[in-house]
């Protein structure tokens, strides 16, 4: 009887840490990056100088 009650306890414990390690990896997963959305090529657009 104490081992089938460890195993559930481990089983238990084991789905637990398994779900905590699924949202923590969605929750990085959806974090926006710190850095601005800023093109690393820039065109200039103005009118050529005659």
């Amino acid at each position: 009887m104490r081992r089938i009650v460890a195993a559930a306890v481990t089983a238990l414990v084991a789905a637990t840490l398994a779900v905590g390690a699924a949202v923590g990896a969605v929750a990085l997963l959806d974090a926006t990056p710190d850095q601005p959305n800023t093109p690393l090529i820039s065109y200039d657009t103005s009118p050529a100088a005659p």
